[in-house]
């Protein structure tokens, strides 16, 4: 525990010399801030020497202190691999928190402090030969890396990136991808536009491919769209692979166990709480006084993981119960089925 508010204090320290120093966070500092559509803008950002990098179509936790409350979300990286400046595109959210605070108070000159990069939403060494690039709104931000490692591998297939959206204007990198595929001639781009050509159907896409099923597909968007697109495959048997990131998350069942008291102890503090019923141990643990580290509170950021020592859960997932030792949770999406002891 000491050598915790130790290093507490160091970075605390070496924060109050210069925003950019760190012994173990990869902090980042805004260069450029640019406005995509009315609502989203791209963040670029120049990273100190603890940035490891990242593969294309990765994601960082992106961390801010929100009235006086320290908040994480998670965004995929919209920058190409390997590139000096790394760059988060945000989508403002209706009613959200974090979202509306990048828009508002991240200027040039932000120090902001990143995980490093994860997510296994990437490219294969061995590229096929026919690729599908699907998105819908935001959806597109992990795209467009995705897009940018193609270019860089020299890429020679066939390449469709398929964009859904609302209209012209929310048509996030709309410049960039019309003038590179004017000079790559692998690549073609199609949009469709629900505005004015009403709502997208996951049948459409046979109207501008004619061997959907022999490209490998990666996409992104909401989830409405995703299952359109998954229960296609499924019902045509398509053989090419189907990639998928979400931003959403499946939808949490109730605990199969008994509504039973479980007692909770934290090993580090020896804090303990008491769980019951199906409520995912984030929620039961703020319930009682705590403040686990979180972010995206639906299973996809990894924010909330920690070691369950000993004792069961269930994954509210995917219902699967586990009673191994010395295992990884994550608090939004388990629930307790014993008592429990976390490296919390």
């Amino acid at each position: 525990m000491a050598s915790v508010v130790g290093l507490a204090a160091v970075e605390d320290a070496l924060r109050a010399l210069h925003p950019m120093l760190s012994l173990s966070s990869v902090r980042a500092r805004v260069v450029r801030v640019i406005d995509e559509t009315p609502d989203t803008r791209t963040f670029v950002m120049r990273p100190n020497a603890l940035w490891l990098g990242a593969r294309a179509g990765q994601f960082v936790r992106v961390q801010v202190e929100i009235d006086g409350r320290r908040r994480e979300r998670a965004y995929s990286l919209s920058s190409p691999p390997g590139a000096r400046r790394l760059a988060i595109t945000v989508k403002r959210q209706d009613g959200g928190l974090v979202s509306p605070y990048l828009h508002d108070a991240v200027k040039h000159g932000t120090v902001l402090t990143l995980s490093q990069a994860a997510g296994e939403f990437v490219l294969p060494a061995r590229l096929p030969p026919k690729i599908l690039l699907l998105s819908a709104g935001s959806g597109i931000t992990p795209m467009m890396a995705l897009l940018g490692e193609l270019r860089s591998r020299m890429y020679r297939g066939d390449v469709v990136f398929y964009h859904v959206c609302r209209n012209a204007r929310q048509f996030i990198f709309s410049q960039q991808l019309q003038a590179l595929a004017k000079t790559w001639p692998a690549l073609r781009l199609v949009t469709h536009f629900s505005e004015q050509s009403g709502r997208w159907q996951a049948a459409s896409l046979r109207a501008h491919m004619r061997e959907l099923s022999k490209h490998a597909t990666w996409m992104c968007g909401p989830t409405g769209m995703m299952d359109a697109v998954q229960a296609l495959w499924t019902s045509e048997h398509f053989l090419a692979p189907l990639h998928s990131e979400r931003f959403s998350a499946a939808p949490l069942r109730l605990a199969s166990g008994p509504d039973v008291a479980s007692t909770v102890r934290l090993r580090a503090s020896g804090k303990q709480f008491v769980a019951r019923g199906s409520a995912p141990l984030l929620l039961q643990a703020e319930r009682a006084g705590l403040s686990p580290k979180y972010g995206c509170r639906i299973g996809i950021c990894h924010s909330c993981q920690c070691t369950k020592a000993s004792g069961s859960v269930e994954n509210l997932q995917t219902g699967e119960v586990s009673g191994a030792p010395d295992e990884q949770i994550r608090l939004c999406i388990s629930a307790a089925r014993s008592d429990l002891v976390l490296d919390l």
